[in-house]
């Protein structure tokens, strides 16, 4: 039996929200990089940066898996 993801999330809200950190993120990761190029906090902002785009892409993935099964079903 295959594993399937379950997502108990209001998608547009959510996808807002991660959009929302993940451009904050990216500005401060921006500053940081001018700022101080070297620094350890460069790679960590990026890594969750990474990472938040990764969940918005998830939950995009996951929304239109769903709208596409339901137009097959009908």
């Amino acid at each position: 039996m295959r594993a399937q993801r379950v997502w108990n999330v209001n998608g547009a809200a959510s996808i807002g929200q991660l959009q929302s950190r993940l451009d904050d993120l990216n500005k401060r990761l921006n500053q940081l990089e001018s700022q101080h190029p070297e620094s350890w906090k460069v790679e960590e902002l990026r890594s969750s940066a990474l990472s938040l785009s990764r969940e918005i892409d998830d939950i995009r993935c996951a929304e239109a898996t769903a709208a596409l099964r339901e137009l097959l079903r009908k």
